[in-house]
């Protein structure tokens, strides 16, 4: 099993990222949480999960041990594949996730794409005694704000949500309806997180 990767960061993109190992480049895909983490570091390190299948091997990467055994904790449960706990990490922080299953908040987990409530009662119940044991998260990421009128942003943002999963038509709207609502800058990382949650 790989733990972690520590090397040069040759690509970042909001959901995954290129690290040059020793001559050797590993594409990692990441969260929201990570990729707004990482900044503009040359030399990285992150924390790995390899998920192997049959026609597939796919490396998870992390910047703190909180998100990543949160990561864990959700692909335990029965229905919630890498690609969907990657998916909640990108629309709620890791704090966000603990609270909700700590208080039994089931709405806010059933809004993360993708999750039914039958699958966030399940999450709940299963995780309340396993999580906010000593995952010591920063909750305080500092983000760089960006106009809201700004393409490249835009564009982006819809790139990202394509990769997520999300149809084109609705990314779109997504994305026009939260800088509808959006006054002065947002960051591309606010912009993606408001669009996942987007009903």
């Amino acid at each position: 099993m790989i733990d972690y990767l520590s090397g040069k960061l040759v690509f970042k993109d909001p959901t995954y990222v290129i690290i040059d190992v020793n001559g050797i480049g590993y594409h990692v895909k990441i969260s929201l949480q990570t990729y707004s983490k990482i900044k503009d570091e040359e030399q990285i390190k992150l924390l790995t999960f390899l998920h192997i299948k049959e026609d597939a091997h796919t490396l998870f990467g992390f910047k703190e041990e909180g998100e990543k055994k949160l990561f864990l904790l959700l692909i335990s449960i029965n229905g919630v594949g890498p690609s969907t706990g990657l998916m909640i990490l990108s629309s709620l922080s890791t704090e966000e996730i603990e609270h909700a299953i700590l208080s039994g908040d089931v709405a806010t987990i059933q809004h993360v794409k993708g999750i039914g409530a039958k699958t966030a009662q399940r999450i709940i119940l299963e995780l309340k005694d396993k999580v906010g044991k000593g995952s010591g998260t920063d909750s305080n990421p500092s983000q760089f704000g960006f106009m809201k009128s700004d393409n490249k942003v835009r564009e982006e943002a819809l790139k990202a949500l394509m990769t997520l999963g999300f149809p084109k038509a609705a990314a779109e709207k997504n994305i026009a309806a939260v800088l509808k609502k959006t006054t002065g800058e947002i960051s591309l990382e606010e912009l993606i997180k408001a669009s996942l949650k987007t009903p």
